[in-house]
């Protein structure tokens, strides 16, 4: 029956010796920035999987990050809302799906506090629905060789005015915006989903993420943007805060760690210890990109540093045996290097 399953949905595949031992994936949001960039990387790298992927295409999803792997036999879009609780049902029965990574959400703190309720939904009740189904569907085996993966957020723990401070797995959750709010609400669902049920829930937590592919109205990239074409970089209002920043091939690493080595019901910190201000990134920014312009206004006179967000990512490295290999300086180099050779693109990623 599932090799029939698979001659069916993938008629392209060709199957080779051993391909009944096939896992599929269903990956939500993954047109958008990090889960393109995990299925873009992950097929590259595993040749028994095969990845089906949902996503509604509202303003961070683009199928032209998924441009890599639109002929590949081994990916299968589908353009949905993880919201309707009868198309996941739909997809989770007709692809069974080893592996379900949830990186559908509405993103930025800022644009949460205009549409609550658009947040809540997407992500919070959205996460409801994946668990719901993926609970009806993987009971029916006892769960044996499932993994569910939320991917989460560090502002869930919100800010500390401690620079000593660092946030671990069992730090207390102070989301301070909708967006915040609905990524911890959805966690605790999955957790929840773990204790009562035995679903083998994972939540992953990380830090700021960047690099190339990245929406464009994001920090790094509007910065970058705005530096080659002669603009200062708007500031916002949490300008003065400073918190880690991770490439996003990293954070990649990170997740497949978790879901392939993962303990369920855990949750896994993913940090680098490279914390900087925007003004920071700003001036860094600034310096690869080569430009002669204005350089960004003084900070002089702004409010100073006030809130830190650090992760303690102890058990994902000791544990899971991750680390992050790129470093900023590295990872922005890339990134604006990207940005510098595919301005085509800058206009498609709205």
């Amino acid at each position: 029956m599932y090799l029939e399953v698979l001659k069916q949905h993938f008629p392209g595949w060709v199957l080779l010796k051993g391909g009944f031992n096939m896992k599929v994936i269903f990956i939500t949001g993954g047109a958008g920035f990090i889960g393109s960039y995990f299925t873009k990387y992950f097929l590259r790298r595993n040749k028994n999987f095969i990845i089906v992927n949902m996503d509604k295409l509202t303003l961070t999803g683009n199928l032209k990050n998924l441009s890599e792997v639109e002929d590949s036999p081994r990916h299968h879009f589908i353009k949905g809302d993880i919201c309707n609780q009868d198309m996941v049902n739909y997809i989770l029965k007709r692809y069974r799906p080893d592996y379900i990574i949830n990186f559908a959400a509405e993103q930025s703190a800022g644009r949460s506090l205009e549409h609550p309720l658009l947040f809540t939904q997407t992500n919070s009740l959205g996460a409801l629905t994946l668990l719901e189904g993926a609970r009806y569907i993987w009971s029916k085996r006892n769960f044996n060789g499932n993994r569910f993966i939320q991917v989460s957020t560090d502002e869930v723990y919100g800010y500390s005015s401690d620079s000593s401070e660092f946030f671990t797995e069992e730090s207390g959750l102070s989301p301070e915006n909708p967006y915040a709010v609905s990524k911890a609400s959805a966690d605790m669902m999955a957790s929840t989903y773990f204790k009562n049920f035995g679903l083998p829930s994972i939540i992953t937590r990380c830090c700021s993420t960047y690099g190339p592919f990245q929406h464009k109205e994001e920090l790094i990239p509007s910065g970058i943007i705005n530096i080659l074409e002669g603009r200062q970089q708007a500031k916002t209002a949490d300008s003065s805060n400073k918190r880690e920043w991770i490439h996003v091939q990293d954070h990649c690493i990170a997740i497949i760690r978790a879901m392939f080595y993962g303990t369920p019901g855990e949750i896994y910190n993913i940090g680098t210890g490279e914390a900087f201000t925007e003004d920071e990134l700003s001036e860094r920014i600034l310096r690869i990109s080569s430009k002669i312009i204005e350089p960004p206004e003084s900070s002089e006179g702004r409010q100073t540093i006030s809130k830190y967000n650090s992760l303690n990512s102890y058990k994902i490295r000791n544990n899971l045996k991750w680390s992050n290999k790129i470093k900023l300086e590295d990872g922005l180099k890339d990134t604006v290097s990207w940005y510098i050779n595919n301005k085509d693109l800058w206009g498609i990623q709205t």
